[in-house]
């Protein structure tokens, strides 16, 4: 059995391997994750603070806003053919009132401004 770590969002207890994935992933951004987090972090995004591959409910999450609810996803080739569990992850945090943005890696790269008016939106900050 693994040992427990404690996490800052909602109190939740989560195993320390999934902390440690977390970490390698925070290293280890897309292009995309990248541009996104260089537009969103610091609370440049109307005040919102994000936390980068945030882990709710055991799944590691690209980017969440705890005051929002919102997780945002930014999807490459991996993700099409994940489908299924990605559908089973968003119905999970769908479940516990957290909304799920889908964005895809081209929409980040070529559409910043587009995709920054879309998490605000989604957010309740337009």
């Amino acid at each position: 059995m693994r040992r427990q770590a404690r996490n800052i969002v909602i109190g939740q207890r989560v195993d320390g391997a999934k902390v440690s994935q977390a970490k390698s992933f925070r290293r280890r951004m897309t292009p995309a994750e990248r541009r996104l987090w260089q537009a969103i972090r610091n609370n440049l995004l109307h005040g919102l603070h994000f936390r980068r591959q945030q882990i709710v409910s055991g799944f590691i999450v690209d980017f969440y806003c705890h005051s929002a609810s919102l997780a945002v996803e930014v999807d490459g080739p991996l993700h099409e053919r994940n489908a299924d569990y990605d559908a089973e992850r968003d119905q999970v945090l769908t479940g516990l009132g957290i909304h799920v943005l889908r964005l895809t890696n081209e929409a980040v790269m070529n559409h910043l401004r587009k995709v920054l008016a879309k998490i605000a939106g989604a957010a309740g900050k337009t």
